[in-house]
């Protein structure tokens, strides 16, 4: 018994593979989990009935703040200090890796969805809460937590932060043209007109045999002018400019380019060109730069974001699942959430060690392989919640984020576990 027991201690403590015991690899994945909890909880305690510091329209203006100001903030100042021309060439199987992430997320979406036959018309729903995950709020909360520890495995705590910040900021475009294509389409209304089941069954409002035959072109009677108008013709410059102006509305609209020019992009980009191009990198991102002032701002902005982000994250948990819940069932809901936290993850940790295999990555950079792990491992994205919002089915989504978010604080804890004994 006694050696047995020896034996259990060595495995325990005696440095790894990587030089760090088992119990050092448990406290350094779950710490950063213990520290999101437990701002999540006091988001959760301050929008609660008995303290209401934090009610739903507090949380929506502390959502539009972050999402606006803070998260564009801390973006632009990490990934323009740490990206060069060099590095962008180095770091192209990011956005490569965010759509694989998506086509293989998917892909397991459409086999669980086959077997579980979700509730119509939840089978594209179920498929894109398996496929879409999280890669900007959380993995930026997560690195920020992991870094701050200085026993982290990473380095210095400041090189960690601005490293795993601009390797997570340096995808997000590519997340959002995403998010407002693919997922936006995948989402649409069935045929119905309407995501409620109630509202589904009542019939379709049909135009008039009558009016039809009549006016063949759909136009009511009270449409068609009584005076027949002669129109003088256009001139040819001046149509040709309008069917060019047409042209660019469509292309707008078609492309969804309101959507997708969202602040967090707009800094990915502005700091993107200004990082790369070294005289306006020198004028703005180095710490003897004349507009380092402006940086500076953004750097002590953008900490504020992953405890705000935090608070309103656990504010929105205070209402629960909410009735989405028994419109898309319990088994449905098992299923996404089980999909989403342990089967998409290990196909991920296969994308990315073959990668290294074939040479893709960075050589000898660790936080780059962890960063392209944690895309797999994240809950669903909560933005993927919101275009959910805009086509007619954010309280399902809601239930499923709530319930998401919860068990992930577990399978996070337990796949960090492993990517840090694979990477040290």
């Amino acid at each position: 018994m006694d050696r047995v027991r020896r034996i259990l201690f060595n495995v325990l403590t005696e440095p790894q593979r990587g030089g760090q015991s088992f119990i050092v690899s448990i406290k350094i994945a779950v710490l950063p989990i213990a520290k999101v909890f437990t701002l999540c909880f006091l988001g959760f305690l301050m929008a609660s009935k008995y303290v209401n510091i934090l009610p739903a329209n507090g949380r929506k203006l502390l959502n539009g703040l972050v999402f606006s100001l803070l998260l564009p903030c801390l973006i632009f100042s990490q990934l323009g200090q740490a990206i060069t021309y060099e590095k962008l060439l180095e770091w192209w199987f990011i956005p490569v890796n965010i759509v694989l992430a998506t086509i293989f997320g998917s892909i397991i979406g459409l086999i669980v969805a086959t077997i579980v036959r979700p509730p119509y018309p939840y089978f594209k729903f179920t498929i894109i809460q398996i496929g879409i995950g999280n890669i900007g709020n959380v993995p930026l909360v997560l690195i920020a937590a992991l870094c701050r520890d200085t026993s982290n495995p990473f380095g210095d705590s400041e090189i960690c932060a601005r490293d795993g910040n601009a390797y997570i900021s340096f995808g997000q475009w590519v997340g959002a043209i995403i998010l407002y294509t693919y997922v936006f389409q995948m989402l649409s209304p069935p045929p119905e007109g309407s995501f409620d089941v109630e509202d589904a069954n009542l019939p379709i409002k049909v135009p008039n045999k009558e009016k039809l035959l009549s006016h063949p072109s759909g136009s009511s009677a009270e449409q068609v002018p009584l005076l027949a108008t002669n129109v003088a013709p256009a001139d040819s410059s001046s149509s040709n400019k309008e069917k060019v102006k047409e042209f660019f509305k469509f292309l707008y609209e078609t492309l969804k380019l309101k959507q997708l020019i969202q602040p967090p992009i707009i800094a990915s980009i502005l700091a993107i060109i200004i990082g790369c191009v070294p005289v306006l990198k020198r004028l703005v991102f180095t710490s003897d730069a004349p507009l380092y002032f402006f940086t500076d701002s953004c750097l002590i902005l953008g900490d504020a974001m992953i405890p705000c982000i935090l608070l309103a994250l656990g504010g929105n948990l205070v209402d629960g699942p909410g009735p989405g819940s028994s419109k898309i069932g319990f088994k449905t809901t098992v299923a996404i959430v089980f999909a989403r936290l342990c089967l998409v993850p290990p196909t991920g940790l296969g994308i990315v060690m073959l990668a290294d295999k074939l040479g893709f990555l960075p050589a000898d950079d660790k936080m780059f392989r962890f960063v392209l792990l944690l895309q797999y491992t994240m809950p669903t994205s909560i933005l993927a919640g919101a275009v959910a919002n805009l086509r007619g089915c954010g309280k399902e989504a809601a239930s499923v984020l709530f319930w998401v978010h919860i068990f992930a604080v577990i399978s996070m804890a337990g796949w960090i576990i492993l990517y840090l004994n694979i990477l040290f």
